[in-house]
């Protein structure tokens, strides 16, 4: 009799190295799998729920000022160095990966602390209100609590924001007029002011590629762009509505974001300034800060609604929230310089540590967990389009007070929306054209 017997060479089926995981075979016709994408569904609609269920921003809390903190900087190519500044008159710098003082000097100002800066060799500037600047030394010491400035710079002025130049021993202030300064000198070298401007500047920004190029922002609803090689302002748009803080992106060295008391951000391309290139809308109070991540890929915004918004660049809607209990209006937001996390100061006297991506697991991560990470990161992008994965991945809990004001917000938009559609309908036809939003923002520009 003849006996007909499979045979299966054992090595096919056994680890080829001590340690290997153990090889198996699957059969790849999706007929064979007619469950495969309803799997996938119910395990990216699972990965949403766990990435809302594990979404726990807060880290810490940073103490030590006695009143508002008014401004935060973070120390180019440092990772834990940060300083606040309070309208107690105080600077602390901050370590955050340990989370204690590495300086702390109490009345550095007489008034609040309206801006700061770090420049080049372990120093610190800071501005007040008292018209004065002052360098101080902020390399660790035994006496974290030494209070003797290196150098100080008398102003005519208060003084409203700082900005240090990324190379050279400059730095730019912002008063009634936009001044630079040098290191070595005890009085401005030069004054930058716009011709028939008599605007406040709120604050100065030097561009972080064309490091010649400095924007800033004044009470007169003005974004204005200088070049100090040139030693005057070059360009100047009018707004709707005046700004409260500007910052330059890190990756693409002509785009510049602006907070705005009209509860939105604009992004602008300063070869093109007619339009900003995209409006962010999600507050619901004036917008008090913005600070690009390193990446150039999110940015973080600050609100007098007592929230903290992170932002997807190009992305105008949907922004992930923070917000807590104690946490009064934000005057302050900037993010770590390795994009993990952000940190705000607001009126309650705290400086506050949020994670960047609040569902992240803070600490050591193993490979396999990396790949479950990235396994269901995949899924969520994949079923985003889903109607409950969306949902979930869009839901985020507000206060009352916000929810309330949003919605308030939302109904007064649609019903202008309403009233425009009907004054057009009942006009001449062509006389009255609906403009874009975009079109709304910028009234006049000029050089």
């Amino acid at each position: 009799m003849k006996i007909s017997v499979l045979q299966h060479a054992p090595s096919v089926h056994l680890p080829a190295r001590p340690g290997d995981p153990t090889p198996t075979t699957r059969n790849l016709d999706p007929l064979m799998h007619p469950f495969a994408r309803a799997r996938e569904r119910n395990r990216a609609l699972n990965a949403a729920k766990m990435d809302r269920l594990f979404a726990k921003p807060f880290v810490a809390a940073l103490e030590g000022h006695i009143d508002a903190v008014e401004v935060l900087c973070k120390k180019p190519g440092s990772l834990s160095a940060v300083a606040s500044g309070s309208w107690d008159g105080g600077v602390i710098l901050h370590n955050v990966s340990e989370r204690k003082h590495i300086r702390r000097i109490q009345g550095a100002h007489n008034g609040k602390v309206s801006g700061l800066c770090f420049a080049q060799d372990d120093r610190l500037l800071s501005c007040g209100v008292d018209s004065k600047i002052k360098l101080w030394d902020a390399s660790p010491q035994d006496d974290i609590t030494e209070q003797r400035p290196l150098t100080e710079y008398p102003g005519k002025s208060p003084f409203n924001s700082i900005d240090h130049h990324r190379s050279d021993p400059l730095f730019a202030t912002a008063s009634n007029i936009v001044q630079i300064w040098d290191e070595t000198k005890s009085a401005a070298i030069s004054n930058l002011t716009f011709p028939t401007s008599t605007e406040t500047i709120t604050s100065v920004r030097f561009n972080l590629s064309e490091t010649s190029v400095l924007g800033s922002i004044g009470s007169d609803r003005t974004f204005t762009l200088y070049d100090i090689r040139t030693g005057k302002a070059e360009r100047r748009v009018v707004m709707q509505m005046s700004s409260n803080a500007l910052a330059w992106s890190p990756t693409f060295p002509t785009n510049v974001l602006l907070a705005s008391e009209d509860h939105n951000l604009y992004t602008f391309d300063v070869r093109q300034l007619k339009t900003p290139t995209h409006i962010y809308k999600g507050h619901v109070a004036a917008v008090m800060s913005c600070d690009w991540s390193p990446t150039g890929l999110e940015f973080v915004s600050g609100g007098w609604d007592r929230t903290v918004r992170i932002w997807k660049e190009g992305q105008g809607m949907g922004p992930e929230v923070y917000h807590t209990k104690r946490m009064q209006r934000v005057s302050s937001s900037i993010f770590t310089a390795d994009a993990r996390f952000v940190l705000t100061g607001s009126d309650d006297g705290n400086v506050r540590i949020w994670k960047a991506k609040a569902s992240e697991k803070l600490g050591i991560i193993t490979a396999r967990e990396r790949a479950a990470i990235e396994y269901r990161d995949t899924l969520k992008d994949r079923w985003k389009h889903d109607n409950e994965v969306g949902r979930i991945q869009r839901n985020r809990h507000l206060p009352k007070p916000v929810y309330q004001a949003a919605k308030l917000k939302r109904t007064m938009l649609d019903t202008r929306a309403v009233k425009e559609e009907r004054r057009r309908k009942h006009t001449r036809a062509g006389e009255s054209k609906p403009k874009a939003e975009r079109k709304k923002v910028v009234i006049a520009e000029q050089t």
